[in-house]
């Protein structure tokens, strides 16, 4: 079996040759990383759909299964956290910078897309229904599926929390379980280490965007580029250093706090009707859609509508498996006493019925405006989409003070992200220590950073989201793999307590 500092130095090595790929030669990167991409989705979105439709399913049939019993913990463990602190620390886990990045750029783009091929109220509504999609179930049952497993392995099994723990639980020696556990791991560290640079790359766009409107500027430059992304490192580092408590605990729950905040205040500033309207509806349409679209693969449109779902649908599919090992292992640690119909309940519907909420609201506003003559916010998404969320922002009264507040929560969604992702790397490399020394931390904080700089010197969003796509690949058999090792440990369980 491989050691676990051969884990770490294998997956430090590979993470460091694509950041200074990355740095040396951006286009290359982008252009290698694009054909693999394309290719794959091309070849294999129908398993990326098939297996996020899955995961879906199966968390809804343990839920409802005799299964949403059994507790992860001791049968009379009570949970650690109350059911609201829960609910809170779900969303800053899952939930960060990319919502107030596409909160009203992505609703547009797809009404952008979709009114050249139908009438502008259909386009309306389908741009809404594609949102709740790319964010809802779909999306948390990725995370929930791996977290409930760790969780469910952990607590009940007493393995580490390691994305290899499963596999070995329920194959203990045999060489091939070694093997593929020993690879689950390695690629969960490179798909965390892509995804989360990737997510501070966004972050830095968007924060250095909101100080250049907060400065009457109209472009942003390199230099303030550079001031922001150091700014996030030195906000960072120093956390790195101290043990992953409270004080991270609260500054998620701040960012959080302004993100509810600034959703209510859109609500009752901006046409209150008109947005209420447009959140009962798309709340409707998703209900009504979400199982028959997680099984459309558009095979039969042209070739625009299929490059539309490979570079949003599958990009997102794929984007959330990026983040399932670092949400899972999080998710689950916060977890522990609840039942399997709890943690589905809960991880599931909560943060689904908020990114209704929030994207009705934000990209409502939106939709009222193209609808209503003026397209000025719709221009923006094809010109400059970091600013699209300050120049609505900048429609509402207050708007000096929104912007300088969606620019905090950006700021700390991001350090927060990359503290966690961090020790988390740290876990995963040092073969489960859940207290990973200080050292190996930072090693893992620069790397995001040399991650996130070859991605910002991209220049471009759908560059990012390729990259992204990149390192989750490999790890879409992974997950599917954890949701069979969660199914047969349950029934192996099962068939203890009925011989009982």
């Amino acid at each position: 079996m491989q050691k676990p500092n051969a884990l770490m130095v294998c997956s430090l090595s590979v993470i460091a040759v694509i950041g200074i790929w990355g740095v040396v030669d951006i286009q290359s990167l982008v252009t290698w990383a694009s054909g693999i991409v394309q290719q794959t989705f091309h070849s294999r979105g129908w398993f990326v759909m098939l297996a996020a439709s899955g995961m879906l399913i199966g968390c809804l049939f343990l839920a409802f299964s005799p299964y949403g019993k059994i507790r992860l913990g001791r049968d009379d463990e009570e949970p650690e956290f109350s059911t609201a602190t829960w609910i809170s620390m779900l969303f800053s886990a899952g939930m960060g910078v990319g919502l107030l990045f596409w909160a009203v750029a992505e609703p547009l783009t797809h009404f952008n897309f979709i009114s050249g091929m139908a009438p502008e109220f259909i386009a309306a509504q389908q741009a809404m229904l594609a949102t709740n999609f790319h964010w809802g179930l779909h999306a948390w049952a990725i995370y929930g599926s791996t977290a409930l497993t760790i969780a469910y392995f952990s607590f009940r099994r007493g393995t580490g929390m390691m994305v290899s723990a499963p596999i070995k639980s329920l194959f203990p020696g045999e060489r091939w379980a070694e093997r593929v556990g020993w690879f689950s791991d390695f690629m969960a560290i490179v798909a965390i280490a892509i995804g989360v640079g990737g997510s501070m790359a966004m972050g830095v766009f968007q924060v250095a965007d909101g100080i250049a409107v907060l400065g009457g500027r109209e472009t942003v430059g390199a230099l303030l580029i550079g001031v922001v992304f150091l700014a996030m490192v030195a906000a960072y580092i120093p956390a790195l250093l101290i043990d992953l408590g409270q004080g991270m605990a609260r500054l998620s729950n701040a960012a959080m706090l302004i993100a509810i905040s600034l959703v209510a205040y859109t609500v009752v500033l901006g046409p209150t009707e008109y947005l209420l309207n447009t959140v009962v509806q798309g709340f409707g349409d998703y209900v009504t859609n979400v199982i028959p679209r997680g099984f459309q693969t558009f095979t039969f449109f042209g070739d625009d509508v299929t490059k539309w779902f490979s570079d949003w649908t599958l990009t997102y599919m794929v984007w959330w498996i990026a983040w399932g090992p670092f949400v899972g292992v999080f998710v689950a640690r916060i977890s522990r006493g609840r039942t399997i119909r709890e943690f589905v309940i809960g991880v599931l519907f909560a943060p689904t019925l908020f990114s209704i909420l929030w994207f009705g609201a934000f990209g409502g506003i939106g939709l009222f405006e193209a609808l209503n003559g003026a397209g000025e916010l719709l221009t923006y998404t094809q010109t400059n989409i970091e600013r699209v969320t300050f120049a609505l922002l900048n429609r509402l009264p207050l708007s000096l003070v929104t912007t300088l507040a969606t620019v905090l929560a950006a700021f700390l969604f991001i350090v927060t992200s990359v503290v966690s992702a961090a020790f988390v790397l740290g876990t995963f490399s040092t073969g489960g220590d859940e207290n990973p020394p200080p050292r190996v931390r930072l090693i893992w904080g620069g790397l995001l950073g040399l991650l996130s700089v070859a991605m910002i010197l991209s220049g471009s969003v759908d560059s990012v989201k390729i990259l992204i796509s990149l390192g989750a690949l490999p790890f879409v058999f992974i997950s599917v793999l954890l949701m069979v090792c969660l199914f047969r440990g349950l029934r192996e369980e099962g068939q203890r307590n009925a011989d009982r």
